[in-house]
């Protein structure tokens, strides 16, 4: 599963998702592993709220965090797999105005750089969750992985469980990509 989850997130850097008149390129993700991860909402089985990570692939997977801002996942395994991606960031592509005015006037390369901001940028709220990636709602297209040697990877940002597991991954220098955060909470090194 950790080569399958890893080629997942690496192949959605790139790739666009469309909501409304607001498309934006995918620049950082972050791989969750399910079950065998102690950093994923479904590392204890399905609840109300991981449910969506167990199947079908290719749905949105939106959660409130801190209770106050939405972040989307890509579900991407299999039935009963709970493997998801977080979509940490991207470049807007189209509708920039739109994300300028949901944004409040930040600069341009930060419209969608965190995994709030991303989502405020395209408009995706808690209403999209379990919305297929095919529309009306939502629209993922994947493209042409970004290339290997483009491609950067490190630690996952500000997890407590598993914190340096190499799974996000990022187009290097991309300025739209957002910073690395080590959470407080982190201790030492845990294997998967």
């Amino acid at each position: 599963m950790t080569d399958e989850i890893e080629t997942q997130a690496r192949h959605l850097l790139g790739a666009t998702l469309t909501r409304g008149d607001v498309t934006v390129r995918i620049t950082e993700v972050e791989a969750y592993g399910g079950t065998g991860d102690p950093a994923s909402h479904a590392f204890r089985g399905p609840t109300p709220r991981s449910e969506i990570m167990f199947g079908p692939p290719d749905v949105l997977y939106v959660y409130l965090s801190y209770g106050m801002h939405y972040c989307a996942n890509v579900v991407v395994g299999a039935d009963g797999d709970a493997s998801a991606v977080l979509l940490r960031a991207g470049e807007v592509v189209r509708g920039v105005e739109t994300a300028r005015d949901r944004r409040g006037g930040v600069p341009d390369v930060r419209l969608a750089r965190g995994p709030a901001n991303l989502t405020s940028a395209l408009g995706i709220t808690i209403e999209q969750n379990g919305a297929t990636l095919d529309g009306p709602q939502v629209v993922l297209h994947r493209d042409a992985p970004i290339p290997a040697e483009a491609v950067s990877a490190g630690p996952r940002v500000g997890v407590s469980r598993a914190a340096d597991v190499p799974w996000r991954f990022w187009v290097t220098d991309d300025p739209t990509v957002s910073a690395y955060r080590r959470s407080p909470r982190a201790g030492d090194a845990e294997p998967l």
